[in-house]
């Protein structure tokens, strides 16, 4: 089996700035945790083979002893494995319990995960679902397409957002990013240009990386989207689609305004350029609810939409939808044959009951987000005065902007504690935004003040031996 190489340069940019001189921390170690860091997140993948240690020595700027001594750490932990004359290749532990932490007390935090525990009313769908499931078991159980019923409730909401529609425009799929990585197989081909925004939700990166396409971005503006920036690169790249996430997107958590929306739906008709918009966080809104879908602003516009339970109830439901007309739907269910038989019928009988009782539902949870955001923005004034945010106006997490570029240097530290950071060059293309973290408000109130509480030190740590790096640099 040929294992997937990371070239020395991309992982250069994937670790972003992970030295820091004025530590007291060796060397090695830094480098250690910085690539720790990238295997838990992902941007590592699994059996993907390391550059050798004297191309990566050359490429770091520093000693192949560093480097080496950085890869037996891993090897220790269990990151890495090698072979004489192989090189090394990435692998994870056998027990997450194997990842070091300074802090024995602490129990680990996941701060990079952007998602709720179930709430009673899943339990409550599962026992709706398996009173319904009798009167199904007669059939095979297989429907690519997704469960009438289910179907014609998604596209009933749709018409009440102001996008009229039928039933068979509407298919289930497991989960958005399913729908999406379907959506590439059936449009793409490797090397094609996929325009997305940046930053953006790193599991599309992935996906788009996946089809063996190439994401093209388009820098987000300090408000709204760059439609101009849009346009020209549409020109520029003729990309064969654009994944958009118009409704509190992720990570920033801003909402795209109806000129906008219909700026760009009729680009998409005027350039016949396809749109997948995914909708996500759209029923996760505190102020005002989001304008009508993107697809209803220009008939002309060839849009795709992809809809998820995962955000809105629960991602163990693991279930979505794909929006569109029937013909490109009846072109997906072609395309799903390589992949899966179709969704599980018990999750899509629990789906049901979410939906037909969601406007009881969900204002529960917004009203339980919104509170639990107010918290956050509270203890990051109070923790951690330096760093910037504007206030989310749905979804659940923050953008967080630090004083500096400390995103990867912050969160490798934060494992060392036992929490886990979300940094903010996940969510961008090679390497960019290391001066951003996002940081979600999913936790309670106690666990978020247990975890500032925690990291406070870590920060104040390492931003002081900026600012004595920086002081020290205007002196000589």
């Amino acid at each position: 089996m040929s294992l997937r190489r990371s070239g020395s340069q991309s992982l250069v940019s994937l670790l972003g700035h992970w030295q820091e001189t004025a530590s007291r921390t060796p060397l090695w170690r830094q480098l250690a945790e910085a690539l720790r860091l990238l295997i838990l997140d992902g941007r590592l993948p699994l059996d993907s083979r390391l550059p050798g240690e004297r191309e990566l020595s050359i490429a770091l700027g520093v000693s192949r002893t560093t480097v080496a001594s950085a890869l037996g750490q891993l090897r220790d932990e269990g990151y890495v494995v090698s072979r004489h004359g192989s090189g090394s290749r990435v692998i994870l532990p056998a027990q997450q319990s194997q990842i070091p932490t300074r802090m024995n007390t602490v129990q680990p935090l996941d701060l990079s995960t952007a998602a709720l525990s179930a709430g009673p009313e899943i339990h409550q769908a599962y026992h709706h679902a398996i009173s319904l499931l009798p009167q199904h078991l007669a059939s095979t159980g297989y429907d690519q397409q997704g469960l009438p019923a289910l179907r014609e409730a998604i596209a009933q909401r749709y018409c009440e957002r102001g996008l009229p529609m039928r039933a068979d425009e509407i298919m289930i799929v497991n989960g958005a990013v399913s729908g999406l990585a379907l959506t590439l197989r059936l449009l793409t081909g490797p090397g094609d240009r996929v325009v997305v925004d940046n930053p953006t939700y790193p599991l599309a990166i992935a996906a788009i990386q996946g089809a063996s396409c190439r994401p093209v971005g388009v820098s987000l503006p300090a408000e709204g989207w760059d439609v101009d920036g849009l346009t020209a690169t549409f020109a520029q790249t003729s990309p064969r689609l654009a994944y958009l996430m118009p409704d509190f997107h992720n990570p920033t958590g801003r909402c795209m305004d109806a000129p906008t929306r219909q700026r760009i739906a009729d680009l998409s008709a005027r350039t016949r350029t396809t749109l997948v918009i995914d909708e996500t966080m759209v029923d996760l809104w505190y102020n005002a609810p989001p304008p009508p879908p993107l697809a209803a602003f220009n008939a002309d516009a060839p849009v795709i939409t992809l809809g998820s339970t995962g955000k809105s109830f629960w991602g163990g439901l693991r279930l979505g939808w794909i929006r569109a007309s029937s013909r490109t739907l009846s072109s997906l269910v072609q395309a799903r044959d390589t992949l899966d038989l179709g969704s599980p019928l018990l999750e899509q009988l629990a789906t049901g009951w979410l939906l037909e009782n969601a406007d009881c539902l969900l204002p529960e949870r917004r009203q339980m987000l919104a509170a639990r955001r107010d918290m956050c923005s509270a203890l990051m004034t109070e923790y951690f005065p330096q760093w910037r945010y504007a206030q989310p106006e749905g979804g659940l997490s923050f953008w967080v902007e630090l004083p500096d570029m400390l995103s990867t240097l912050f969160a490798a530290r934060a494992e060392s504690v036992g929490i886990h950071l979300g940094t903010g060059t996940r969510f961008g293309l090679a390497g960019a935004f290391d001066r951003w973290l996002r940081l979600p408000f999913t936790l309670d109130d106690e666990a978020l003040r247990i975890a500032f509480n925690t990291l406070q030190p870590v920060w104040n740590s390492l931003n002081g031996q900026q600012n004595n790096l920086r002081t020290r640099k205007i002196i000589y």
